[in-house]
């Protein structure tokens, strides 16, 4: 008889492509899962996985096995859901996932007021990059994420929470008018210091500097925000900062914050979740708090 536990053994082993890595996952023995897998494949009728001595592959079978089984798993975890918080806004377990260069800014206003608000909320935090926040969130593994809007996904809901606007962050050495509103001429030979690949506020960044004829290359590919602004304020460049950064960040004499002129240049963050998820109205929730505590 086909089982759920077969399924989501399964599933890990799609994921990881590896029997002991999966078996960890799902806290039993490696002897244990394989034994479950060849019990699936029997009662299918079917060869899921094909084995060698060092490594494992899905059949053409097995890839579709394993997207239909996630889909099933998806929905009863939102059944359970639906059961568990009917009753009570945000209440139970919520996996969220936020973006790097939010996280710091955001969590030490949110946490608080979750606290206070909904004490009966189980928050479990992800801190990633944005391509593998958005993988999790439609394997299941994340029930709503925080991060820079569009994704443009079809199975997923976006709901705005504020705009983010970008300063240029500049050695104080060079004593230029806080006052003055930065132009595209004046990035012109600028040397633009960003996040390494893979983060959306690098992207977002070159984005906007392309669109205002700008060619530099970076000579750095930053993990984090903080040692972009110490590059700064050495002299090394200058960089494009989100602006929900800046009180945290900018406690350094050296760096000097300027806008730009209009239209200012910003970034949209919104919360997005599956659009099958039954607890929508506890995002809603989530959102109106992430707009009081960023206003």
């Amino acid at each position: 008889m086909l089982t759920f536990k077969q399924l989501r053994y399964f599933v890990a082993v799609q994921q990881h492509l590896h029997f002991g890595n999966a078996a960890d996952e799902v806290c039993v023995s490696q002897p244990a899962l394989s034994m479950q897998i060849r019990d699936l494949e029997k009662e299918l009728g079917l060869s899921l996985v094909e084995r060698n001595a060092r490594s494992i592959r899905l059949t053409p079978s097995g890839e579709e096995i394993a997207k239909r089984a996630s889909h099933i798993l998806r929905q009863m975890q939102d059944l359970k859901d639906y059961a568990e918080h009917a009753a009570l806004p945000l209440s139970g377990k919520i996996r969220l996932g936020i973006i790097p260069s939010l996280a710091p800014y955001i969590l030490p206003k949110l946490l608080p007021a979750l606290t206070k608000q909904y004490p009966d909320l189980q928050l479990e935090l992800r801190e990633t990059l944005t391509a593998s926040l958005v993988s999790e969130l439609k394997h299941g593994s994340l029930d709503v994420i925080l991060a820079a809007l569009p994704i443009e996904e079809p199975d997923l809901e976006e709901e705005p929470i504020f705009e983010d606007q970008f300063l240029l962050a500049v050695s104080s050495s060079r004593k230029i008018d806080e006052r003055k509103r930065m132009g595209a001429t004046d990035l012109h030979g600028e040397n633009l210091l960003l996040l390494e690949e893979g983060h959306c506020l690098r992207d977002q960044t070159l984005s906007f500097c392309g669109s205002i004829g700008q060619n530099q290359s970076a000579n750095l590919g930053a993990t984090s925000i903080a040692t972009v602004l110490h590059m700064v304020a050495s002299g090394y460049g200058v960089t494009v900062l989100p602006e929900i950064c800046a009180d945290t960040e900018i406690a350094d004499e050296r760096i000097t914050l300027l806008r730009f002129a209009e239209p200012q240049p910003s970034r949209r963050i919104g919360l997005i979740w599956r659009k099958t998820s039954p607890r929508n109205d506890d995002f809603i929730a989530l959102a109106e708090c992430l707009r009081d505590v960023t206003n």
